[in-house]
């Protein structure tokens, strides 16, 4: 058959798929389905080649600061900490979970185009080491709650950069009409940051910029550098003010099917590296304390969802449904965003994909689909069926939609296997009930 998306999925001699080595029909089956199974040992493999590209293209004057929204549980956190990586956390919730496996705060970056006063407070009291403001109404906030407990605030600000990501609609951040962040077309990044130089409890460190998600160009991120370079120009040669830190975000692209062709993170690190440091040379410009932000293309790879083919269901001349016992309660991406991924019926990953089928999901919803138009193995009811590339946006994503309890968490090790987060019990679907 042919390759795998992910290098640590393979075929044993049962015609079993393995992940990381082990037989993942035997881990359907000791633990139940749905089940996330995730390979520790290449997240820290995707951790320690992002730090360093970072030690080698900016000589370690830089933080990789893993996207924790892609997927955050303690046992991920830990793993960034023992890997001396950051992360960046974009709730109270995230950033909770942060504390309770003690993660450094000043290696953390918090995120957010909505934050609470509730949210502000909390990442003032835990010291984070950078707030990435998004708008005036949180800095004129920032500044009064930073002032009431008599510190100085450290933020960036989010900029729109303008630049196209080629992507789809949902996840392009980077063009003016977004959500996030302060545009530049209309003067309004170069106003914020004159604002935030002016108050008294804001220590402006930095820029951040994010163009998207999903990303197999290195033209745009070379394109992105370039813009907010040419604002950080801008501000010392207007503002008398040297700008210290670059953040350009994330959204390198990973394989979800064959289709995808990604490019090596490094040739992105080694391009958008080649001009800052150019163009800081050209415009007398000291070279920023560079950090960047990678999610999905830490975890993705690294992680399989399986599941339990129940029934099936022919529609003669129309199409074939291939029911599972999860859905969109575990994976919403394809409702979403009709995202693409690759399945594989686990038990016969050996045979040929002879079959076009629909697997769909078991919520009561006519939109509970994983994936149309999807080449399958044969399948029968009792299957183990795989789904490939999964570790990001699935278990941070889920939901309890028909008060379906949330899926386990395995993490394999060196060949040991250790659960990360428990599966829910009908008893928590009802715990908060009163």
């Amino acid at each position: 058959m042919s390759e795998f998306v992910s290098k640590n999925l393979a075929v044993n001699e049962k015609g079993h798929l393995t992940i990381a080595g082990l037989d993942t029909v035997d881990l359907a089956k000791e633990y139940g389905t749905p089940l996330y199974v995730m390979d520790e040992d290449l997240i820290r493999e995707h951790c320690r080649s992002f730090r360093e590209s970072m030690e080698k293209y900016y000589d370690g004057a830089g933080l990789v600061c893993y996207a924790s929204k892609a997927f955050s549980c303690k046992a991920m956190y830990r793993i960034a900490k023992e890997e001396g990586i950051g992360i960046d956390v974009v709730s109270a919730g995230e950033l909770y979970t942060a504390t309770c496996v003690d993660f450094p705060m000043d290696k953390v970056c918090y995120h957010g185009n909505n934050k609470t006063e509730f949210e502000l407070r909390m990442a003032i009291e835990h010291k984070v080491g950078r707030i990435i403001v998004d708008n005036i109404y949180e800095l004129e906030l920032l500044n009064k709650l930073a002032a009431e407990v008599g510190v100085k605030a450290r933020i960036m600000y989010r900029i729109k950069p303008g630049v196209d990501a080629h992507t789809h609609d949902f996840v392009k951040t980077g063009q003016i009409d977004s959500k996030f962040g302060f545009a530049l077309e209309t003067g309004e990044a170069f106003d914020a940051i004159k604002k935030a130089l002016s108050l008294e409890n804001i220590e402006f460190v930095g820029v951040h910029c994010h163009i998207g998600s999903q990303i197999f160009d290195i033209a745009p991120f070379v394109e992105a550098a370039n813009v907010m370079m040419g604002l950080i120009k801008q501000v010392k040669t207007e503002l008398n003010h040297e700008i210290t830190e670059l953040n350009l975000g994330g959204g390198f692209g990973i394989k979800y099917t064959e289709t995808d062709t990604p490019v090596p993170y490094a040739d992105y690190m080694d391009k958008v590296s080649e001009t800052v440091k150019a163009l800081c040379k050209e415009r007398g410009l000291k070279l920023p304390f560079i950090l960047i932000e990678p999610g999905r293309s830490i975890v993705a790879p690294a992680g399989i969802t399986l599941y339990t083919v129940g029934g099936i269901k022919e529609i003669p001349n129309i199409r074939t449904y291939v029911s599972v016992d999860g859905g969109l309660g575990d994976n919403p991406r394809y409702a979403l965003y009709k995202s693409e991924y690759d399945f594989v019926v686990a038990n016969k990953a050996d045979k040929a994909k002879d079959s076009v089928v629909t697997v769909a999901g078991r919520c009561c919803e006519s939109g509970d689909l994983l994936g149309e138009g999807v080449k399958l193995q044969t399948a029968e009811v009792g299957d183990t069926l795989a789904v490939l590339a999964t570790g990001a946006y699935n278990y941070s994503m889920s939901s309890n939609y028909n008060r379906v309890p949330k899926p386990p968490v395995l993490m394999i090790s060196k060949g040991e296997v250790k659960v990360a987060v428990k599966r829910e019990t009908l008893e928590d679907i009802v715990r908060n009930d009163m």
